[in-house]
């Protein structure tokens, strides 16, 4: 038996959690630069605002809406969901797999009946919401497919107290024919254009297949996830968490030509690149980096860039990355052009315990001085903040102030709530 805890329009919660004015009113979070909707609540939702819909349009489709706009503030929701993981893993009798930010996949013992699980899954959200404030709905399901539609299901409708058990197969049809194929997990935008185009409407639809017809027509992905709708587990921990590559990118506010903070927005990205390496326990082989300038800006020369280099040895190393991405950014950049976009992507993932030196680059003990100090900086991060420890290569030109600007501050983010979790000077101060 599997159980999946996903927190609840996380980023609205995060935001409510310290600031409770904002419960039972609309409420969005903004992408990067405050450009579009990442994030609603259920208030924003009934409104009809849309995922990624621009924040100026949202201002004129909804002028007389008290909708209150808020920053992305990853700092704050990566500490709150943190809190949050670190309650389900107490909880959790079993294996524990962080799938995403906010969402968590756990075992549970096949021999607990319906009751025990049921109890166990509104004992756990009230435990969560105590501790962190946090709202959080549980699904549980012999697969974890079925899992994650029950929790869909936790969401919706008040009668389930926060938790969803789907055990039998009348439950499992029921739900699965209440179900739109496109909100299946794992299905993805284009195999669900195609099962509408061979008539599948509902995940019940495509549950009753034969076997050999979702062979004929789709890839052992789609098949797996046939298998799990019909009461088979079949997609492992270790294939669930794999990935292919890890992107960071960011839209810039307004236009970069100088090649100086261009370099200091790569610089950034390099080092979070590393970061979510050494957090998920990988090393990358190829660094990737791509620039672009503004396609709406039909008066501007447009030009789009990308290229890679192979490091002679995979690394996580956030010196290491960022030498490298700087190097390629060199190699890709023009002057003369105005550029809205960068990204850094690693490439060739492999787990940190299996690394093969190169010849040319085979210094074992250089490696571990870079890991012990990419931990010493880790370390001295979360305990004095993000920004405490940075390269040279990360830090803009002085503010006003004669000071440094820190990546976050170089981002527009006119309405970003203060770190109250992770920095001291943020904290609330009662009266």
């Amino acid at each position: 038996m599997f159980a999946v805890c996903d927190c609840d329009n996380c980023y609205c919660s995060c935001e409510r959690v310290f600031r409770p004015d904002l419960n039972g009113r609309p409420v969005v979070v903004l992408s990067n630069n405050d450009g579009c909707v990442v994030a609603r609540s259920n208030e924003a939702k009934q409104l009809g605002v849309k995922m990624g819909m621009p924040y100026f349009r949202m201002r004129q489709l909804f002028p007389n809406a008290d909708i209150t706009a808020l920053s992305s503030n990853y700092e704050l929701y990566g500490d709150m969901t943190g809190r949050v993981m670190a309650l389900l893993r107490r909880a959790c009798p079993g294996y524990f797999f962080r799938y995403s930010i906010d969402e968590a996949f756990c075992e549970l013992p096949d021999d607990w009946p319906p009751e025990r699980l049921r109890a166990w899954g509104q004992a756990l959200h009230t435990d969560i919401k105590r501790g962190t404030g946090m709202p959080v709905s549980i699904g549980m399901g012999r697969t974890k497919t079925l899992a994650k539609l029950a929790s869909h299901f936790a969401k919706r409708y008040p009668g389930y107290h926060h938790a969803c058990l789907i055990d039998t197969d009348e439950q499992r049809e029921k739900a699965l024919a209440l179900c739109p194929i496109g909100d299946v997990w794992g299905i993805g935008r284009r195999n669900t254009a195609k099962l509408q185009a061979l008539g599948v409407a509902t995940a019940l639809d495509f549950a009753r297949w034969t076997e050999q017809r979702v062979n004929q027509h789709f890839t052992v992905t789609a098949l797996r996830t046939w298998r799990e709708l019909n009461g088979t587990s079949c997609i492992e921990n270790e294939k669930m968490a794999a990935k292919q590559s890890i992107c960071v990118s960011r839209s810039f506010d307004g236009m970069v030509d100088d090649a100086e903070i261009l370099s200091h927005h790569v610089a950034n990205f390099s080092v979070h690149v590393a970061q979510k390496l050494r957090r998920q326990g990988t090393v990358a082989g190829v660094v990737g980096v791509f620039i672009d300038t503004n396609r709406f800006r039909d008066d501007l020369e447009q030009y789009y860039n990308y290229a890679d280099r192979q490091l002679l040895t995979p690394s996580s190393s956030s010196t290491v990355i960022a030498a490298t991405a700087q190097r390629i950014l060199d190699s890709i950049f023009k002057a003369g052009r105005h550029y809205k976009r960068a990204g850094v992507v690693a490439l060739g993932l492999l787990p940190d315990n299996a690394i093969q030196t190169n010849l040319l680059n085979g210094d074992g003990e250089h490696v571990q001085r870079q890991r012990r100090l990419d931990a010493l900086i880790d370390r001295l991060n979360n305990i004095e903040g993000e920004n405490a420890v940075q390269l040279a290569s990360q830090q803009y030109r002085p503010g006003p102030d004669g000071k440094p600007v820190h990546f976050a501050d170089a981002l527009r983010h006119a309405f970003r709530s203060p770190n109250y979790t992770t920095r001291w000077t943020d904290l609330i101060l009662l009266k």
